[in-house]
């Protein structure tokens, strides 16, 4: 880690088009920039907020700044945000305006010109339709439903789900009666997945990814907190609560079989992310749920039970905080792992990414973030070897 932070500095540049073409935005919107904020998250929905200086003469001045009646602009226009540490450009959000604001100049106050909107999972929630997909489980409807939005650089990246159960059609065919996006979120429910849209790798492409999180990848630049000079977070909050653990537990008429099936799952499936993970040291102590198994067979109610048990146990231990880039010379991305070092040993160690909020400015760049896992404790003793940008 470098305490003088990143001496090629952090550069923004912003892509704007309709579809599948994104270009670079004109140098007189870049040089109007008065902030950009991203914001992704696993709870919400993820959206970003540009403001714009649109100048002191009226709401279009003759015709305003020329980029305000530019569709590029507008409503439906497609944006990526790409933040650039040293050279190595990282795409930190894909998507769609869905509103626009003016706010006019008055006295020596500059007017300003708002853009607001979602990912590319907007796209997605646009349209409800039926639709029948038969002989289809859920990574080939995933795989399917990708296709559709290539025009969108998006690409498939569908995780198979720990119990898969074909539909056969003279047994049943899945039907959709909502949106892809609606759609794809109850199919990820099931298994206790997550569904969203990965900017990246490269600008204008992005990734549907359908699995578990944290998403597998390579490793994230670890945090560091209360180490001097060598830190690159404040603010840093730490939050234990096992109020929301569960055990599921369920009796299912197997349509397949005809016979009655007893099952339970008493504490999270869930691979550990920390060495003393709470659904195992309370299993026992904490509230069961039953559920409604009606017209479901036993891998349908098997794969229901363990997504109501291993989603609270995820998030027992949260943690907050804000990160000064020009020292962490680094992305963080949500969803994925991260190590994070400076709290002490029973804090310490590898968490989820549950949400990042980025704000830019000219000469300023921070990011915000709650990260989340199961338990006290890390597994190993010290965090990943840490590798410099370049």
């Amino acid at each position: 880690m470098s305490a003088f932070g990143n001496i090629l500095g952090i550069r923004v540049t912003l892509l704007l088009g309709r579809e599948a073409v994104v270009l670079p935005a004109p140098f007189e919107a870049m040089e109007a920039i008065e902030e950009i904020e991203v914001r992704q998250a696993m709870k919400k929905d993820s959206g970003f907020k540009i403001t714009l200086l649109a100048g002191r003469e009226g709401p279009l001045g003759a015709f305003g700044p020329p980029f305000v009646n530019d569709p590029r602009f507008q409503r439906g226009a497609r944006v990526v945000v790409v933040v650039s540490n040293g050279v190595v450009p990282t795409p930190i959000f894909d998507g769609v305006v869905t509103k626009t604001q003016y706010i006019p100049g008055e006295g020596s106050n500059e007017g300003k010109y708002l853009m607001l909107g979602r990912d590319l999972t907007f796209v997605m929630d646009r349209e409800e339709k039926r639709a029948q997909h038969p002989a289809q489980d859920e990574t080939v409807i995933m795989n399917a439903m990708a296709l559709k939005y290539a025009t969108y650089g998006v690409i498939p990246v569908i995780m198979p789900p720990p119990v898969i159960d074909p539909p056969i059609p003279v047994d049943r065919t899945p039907q959709q009666t909502c949106t892809d996006l609606a759609y794809a979120k109850k199919m990820a429910r099931r298994h206790g997945y997550k569904v969203f849209i990965d900017p990246g790798p490269a600008p204008g492409i992005s990734q549907l990814y359908f699995g578990p999180v944290p998403r597998p990848g390579l490793p994230q630049k670890p945090i560091s907190v209360n180490l001097g000079p060598m830190s690159d977070a404040y603010d840093v909050t730490v939050n234990h609560d096992g109020e929301t653990l569960t055990a599921a537990r369920a009796k299912v008429h197997d349509r397949s079989t005809g016979q009655v099936v007893s099952l339970e799952i008493p504490t999270s499936t869930n691979t550990p992310m920390s060495a003393l993970s709470e659904a195992l040291t309370q299993m026992g102590n904490t509230k069961t749920k039953e559920i409604v198994t009606s017209g479901l067979n036993t891998a349908q109610v098997l794969a229901r039970l363990m997504a109501e048990v291993n989603e609270p146990a995820e998030r027992v231990l949260e943690v907050t905080g804000t990160i000064d880039n020009t020292r962490y010379n680094a992305v963080l991305k949500p969803y994925y792992a991260v190590d994070i070092r400076g709290l002490g040993m029973i804090y310490n160690g590898t968490y989820t990414v549950a949400e990042v909020r980025h704000v830019l400015k000219p000469g300023a760049y921070t990011q915000s973030f709650a990260l989340q896992r199961d338990g006290l404790y890390p597994i190993l003793p010290a965090v990943a070897p840490e590798v410099s940008p370049i």
